[in-house]
């Protein structure tokens, strides 16, 4: 018998937007408040998966337990959202894999570990069309990846069983929390993996270094045996 996937949820920064443009200038608008010199966006992105924290990490050398970090971050969230849509754009065929998914009457979704204050106003930005099932933020289910619970809020809201689903993450939680919710997973390779990292290792069922990767890999595990 064969099962038909009925979703599609996706994971936002380094999945289906590139975000380090925006996450980075706000991090170096930081760092030149401070005297400091902006760093590459290049030398940032691979800590973009872990937002506000990681952008701290990187240009700030701050760590959560330094007595500044809560006024850090906070800063850096104010910072990011006068501009996180001031460079962020899909990544090229994303727009056109969502429209494919609509023509095969699949439906998607976005789940992320970025606060849904932050998530669903940059969505709504992007304009998609077809628009997403659902938004959920890394704060909407009361925790983030790696528990699945997020993902499975997005189920609920969809109206899908989590079966009937694949996630698509850049990081070993995202492949974790979907592995987790009892979903097919495909590993982006293209995304903000960090350095060190190798999405070979997520166990995920299937990987794509690039977008392009992405639709086979979908119809691949679509027909998959139950």
């Amino acid at each position: 018998m064969r099962r038909t996937r009925r979703a599609v949820l996706f994971d936002l920064d380094g999945t289906i937007l590139h975000t380090a443009p925006d996450l980075a200038g706000a991090i170096n608008d930081m760092r030149i408040e401070r005297g400091l010199a902006a760093l590459p966006v290049e030398d940032l992105a691979p800590f973009c998966s872990f937002g506000g924290r990681g952008m701290l990490e990187k240009g700030l050398a701050m760590l959560p337990e330094h007595a500044e970090y809560p006024a850090a971050y906070n800063a850096f969230i104010k910072a990011y959202q006068v501009r996180m849509t001031r460079e962020t754009a899909p990544y090229d065929g994303i727009r056109e894999l969502m429209q494919a998914l609509q023509a095969e009457q699949i439906g998607w979704g976005v789940v992320t570990n970025k606060a849904e204050r932050l998530a669903v106003p940059l969505m709504d930005a992007m304009a998609f069309d077809p628009l997403p099932g659902c938004v959920i933020g890394g704060d909407t289910a009361g925790v983030a990846k790696p528990d699945p619970a997020p993902i499975l809020l997005a189920c609920e809201r969809m109206g899908v069983d989590p079966t009937d689903c694949i996630y698509i993450g850049d990081s070993d939680r995202d492949i974790a929390a979907g592995r987790a919710a009892g979903m097919s997973t495909i590993g982006v390779a293209y995304g903000y993996v960090p350095v060190g990292d190798d999405a070979n290792d997520w166990l995920a069922d299937a990987i794509a270094v690039s977008v392009a990767d992405l639709s086979p890999a979908i119809k691949r595990l679509q027909t998959q045996q139950a």
